[in-house]
């Protein structure tokens, strides 16, 4: 499959992060193959950028403008992982080979994402999408939103062999709010879901997001819950049952608009989220939750596998303030982030 390419042309693409309102773990390999996965959540306006430029020099380039890393090579059908943007190698390999029937592509791809790498908002994921998504609107490949969803997600976990669960990668073709199901076989299905403007509003203007200052990587503390599960850990499997049941809760309170419920079901999920694996939580993440509660904070969760990264806090809209400079005043490389809910999925566009 391919296109006459027009040199003069630019690719865009933009996919949204996405925050994990309930449900996050339980769309991890082996528990939602053997036991079924649910998951809410929702996307917001910080974005992972690509930009395809076509080229005629015979060369395959490589530039993450975030990370600060470039790297180049010559065209051949199968770039080999060298340790330098391996994740990108990956997209390209793979649309080479089932997409442009094995004939090597010249092409430059830069990058960014909004926030910092580790940031427990599936932007590795979320990056995935958007750089194949610049590749489909190049070669035209029809790929509708699962197949976009699952592409991306085989290319992460299986040919990349990066850690990590599925929600991500759909969350960000599709956007929005969603309830999503995983099961064996790779099941999927996405339910978007009808929340009244109200609702939305006033989870948006009680949303504190606020990033530790502490990156991490997420792949050993799913390798780590992964495991629990293989060995049928009671305490951390009987905790992502509980997980589980918390994302249907949190459903019925996002569409009820309950959100005294809805508070309670983020502070259950985070209690039963600490039982998954030993490294999700540490003491200065326990340091910033309290500060936080002390400040006046209902509740508050990590975002993603944990270990650092971004946290979310639901906060009085009038005390919001206080409770940022409460948390920077306990570390003053934290900083908050305003965020909004966003309705659409990954994008792209040609410019000339």
């Amino acid at each position: 499959m391919g296109c006459t390419r027009d040199l003069a042309m630019l690719i865009r693409s933009r996919a949204p992060l996405r925050l994990g309102l309930a449900g996050g773990g339980t769309d991890v390999s082996p528990y939602c193959d053997e036991f079924g996965g649910a998951i809410l959540n929702a996307t917001i306006d910080y974005y992972a950028y690509a930009v395809l430029e076509p080229l005629s020099t015979g060369m395959v380039e490589f530039v993450s403008a975030d990370l600060g890393q470039a790297t180049s090579y010559p065209v051949a059908p199968v770039l080999a992982n060298d340790g330098h943007l391996d994740l990108f190698k990956a997209v390209y390999n793979h649309i080479v080979r089932e997409y442009n029937h094995g004939k090597p592509l010249s092409l430059r791809i830069s990058t960014r994402v909004d926030v910092p790498a580790g940031s427990g908002l599936g932007s590795s994921s979320t990056l995935t999408v958007a750089m194949l998504a610049a590749y489909a609107e190049w070669l035209n490949i029809p790929l509708g939103d699962y197949e976009l969803a699952h592409t991306a997600f085989v290319i992460e976990r299986v040919e990349a062999g990066l850690q990590g669960g599925k929600q991500d990668q759909y969350a960000a073709a599709f956007g929005g709010f969603n309830f999503m199901e995983f099961g064996g076989n790779s099941r999927v299905l996405v339910n978007p879901l009808r929340i009244k403007d109200w609702v939305v509003s006033e989870l948006e203007a009680s949303l504190l997001l606020y990033f530790t200052g502490k990156s991490r990587t997420s792949a050993n503390i799913i390798w780590e819950q992964s495991r629990n599960v293989r060995d049928r850990n009671e305490l951390a499997v009987e905790a992502m049952h509980a997980i589980k049941e918390e994302a249907f809760r949190m459903k019925e309170c996002l569409l009820r608009g309950d959100f005294h419920s809805l508070r309670q079901v983020l502070r259950n999920s985070w209690e039963s989220k600490k039982r998954m694996a030993s490294q999700i939580t540490n003491e200065h993440i326990e340091s910033l939750y309290a500060c936080a509660l002390e400040a006046g904070a209902h509740c508050a969760k990590i975002s993603g596998a944990g270990g650092g990264g971004f946290m979310m806090f639901l906060v009085d809209p009038i005390y919001k303030d206080k409770v940022a400079a409460a948390l920077r005043e306990k570390h003053a490389d934290g900083a908050a982030y305003a965020s909004h809910f966003t309705s659409s999925g990954v994008q792209t566009w040609r410019v000339r």
